[in-house]
């Protein structure tokens, strides 16, 4: 076959994983135009602190005798944590000879490339940013459970801080592994949860990194699993750099540049759970 006279044909084109970070149907995603909330977000957390039991001491059989019963109980207040998130700019950039590509060419090609690839990236930022930062390590001294034991001990930690519905993070590279179990289910609204009701996300982005507490990479043959509260994710307006085909052009080169960027703020809450899990059969 003769070479050099292949048919330029349009791209394969492509779908991020259904179940991702920005495609679950748990996640709550907002597109903003607001600039100062794409810088960063604050608020005053909301389910963290514990709801008590009163048991009014008037109603009870107890006597306090001849000895002096002390201080009577008081009910407990506890002051909201003040929690935080970080803007997550993910970017793709285009790059070709000015002979081979127009502006609204290159352009197309940089806008298409973030919208197949933002989730990946978006993913592994929230990972190595926020969950690798700040997660409780529950991995027993034993080293990695069996990923039903993992999932367990992960939904019992948020369980004790939370108890609403959170969400299980999983490396697309362990994810086959929440069938064997039956650990996950599909929802009549397309998403994933667990028996106990916490959603599923699956990542791309998590599985490039994999890594675990304090940003220490998985051993082989290692995941690591975390779960956090649920997410409310901002994004801003796609930016296009430059917007128009003069400024593409590196007149030293004659090479054109088209950069296409998006910044996200992914927020969760209160607690951050974290365990190494074994994806070889045992």
């Amino acid at each position: 076959m003769a070479t050099g006279m292949e048919k330029a044909v349009e791209a394969i084109p492509g779908r991020p994983l259904p179940h991702g970070i920005l495609l679950n149907q748990c996640t709550d995603v907002r597109d903003v135009d607001d600039e100062h909330e794409l810088l960063g977000t604050t608020w005053l957390a909301l389910g963290c602190q514990p709801v008590n039991v009163w048991r009014d001491p008037c109603l009870t059989d107890e006597s306090p005798g001849e000895e002096s019963p002390g201080a009577p109980p008081q009910k407990e207040f506890h002051r909201p944590v003040t929690e935080t998130a970080e803007p997550i700019t993910v970017y793709a950039g285009a790059e070709c000879s000015t002979m081979g590509w127009s502006y609204a060419e290159a352009r197309e090609h940089a806008e298409a490339s973030l919208e197949l690839g933002e989730q990946e990236a978006v993913e592994a930022g929230f990972w190595e940013h926020h969950l690798s930062q700040v997660a409780e390590n529950l991995t027993p001294p034993g080293g990695p459970v069996n990923i039903a034991q993992g999932v367990a001990a992960l939904e019992g930690c948020l369980a004790e801080s939370y108890g609403g519905v959170g969400t299980l993070h999983v490396p697309a590279g362990a994810a086959a592994l929440l069938g064997c179990c039956n650990l996950a289910h599909r929802d009549a609204d397309g998403s994933l949860s667990t028996l106990a009701g916490n959603c599923v996300v699956i990542g791309a982005g998590y599985s490039s990194l994999n890594t675990g507490p304090g940003g220490i990479p998985a051993d082989p043959g290692t995941a690591w699993l975390y779960i956090t509260g649920p997410l409310v994710i901002r994004r801003g307006p796609v930016v296009t750099i430059p917007d128009r085909p003069g400024p593409s052009v590196a007149i030293r080169t004659n090479d054109r540049r088209v950069l296409v960027e998006r910044t996200y703020v992914v927020a969760t809450t209160c607690t951050v759970c974290a365990i190494n899990i074994s994806v070889c059969p045992s």
